[in-house]
């Protein structure tokens, strides 16, 4: 079994996040990705508000993408895009390839389009996310189906598989050993630094005693 079979913390960071804030949580939990989003929903990501978190989390050797923006990605020298999931995700896959080639990093959420995430795999996306959008309002339902498809995933295609916006440590361990590549934990101001190191060591405690027992 080697490290790269073992699942991931991926964490995503707000804009306006203080840096030494996100510093304690990369040193403490050392996550796989680090995502870069707006600081609310519906709102625009700035290129002044990314700098300084996509410098920190590249200087600490930690890949960092930007959400939604192609173009700012690239501007940042960002190592890539993550697309949520919207109705024209393909399209906007493809626009963003446009936008950054082959180089830089562009992972979709394709919510849950069994039929979005075949194809995208298919176009070379680099990983597909499995998510909850925010206007759910059942989400243990939407957990449940999430669960499904990263299981569904996992058991098929060899690119790899975020299972995203993830609320709590007992959803991150069963996704992990559920054969999910990444575990993207959603935003959450009461979370500490150790409180991801605690995550990190679940992922990959439950992701290890999946591939002892393949």
């Amino acid at each position: 079994m080697g490290q790269e079979d073992i699942a991931g913390l991926y964490v995503v960071a707000a804009a306006g996040t203080d840096t030494g804030v996100l510093a304690a949580v990369l040193e403490a939990a050392r996550p796989a990705t680090v995502l870069v989003a707006a600081a609310k929903d519906g709102e625009a990501l700035t290129a002044a508000a990314a700098r300084p978190l996509v410098e920190l989390v590249q200087g600490k050797g930690i890949a960092a993408l930007i959400e939604g923006d192609a173009q700012l990605a690239r501007t940042l020298r960002a190592d890539g895009v993550h697309l949520p999931w919207d109705k024209d995700i393909e399209a906007r896959y493809g626009e963003a390839r446009e936008i950054l080639g082959t180089r830089y990093i562009i992972g979709v959420d394709v919510g849950r389009s069994r039929h979005d995430a075949m194809v995208l795999a298919e176009e070379g996306a680099d990983y597909i996310a499995f998510g909850i959008p925010s206007h759910v309002e059942d989400r243990e339902t939407a957990a449940e189906r999430r669960f499904e498809l990263v299981t569904w995933w996992s058991e098929i295609f060899e690119v790899p598989c975020v299972a995203f916006d993830v609320e709590n440590l007992a959803d991150a361990e069963a996704l992990a050993a559920a054969g999910a590549d990444f575990v993207a934990i959603a935003r959450n101001d009461t979370f500490s630094a150790d409180d991801y190191a605690n995550l990190a060591r679940a992922i990959v405690a439950a992701s290890s005693k999946r591939e002892a027992l393949a």
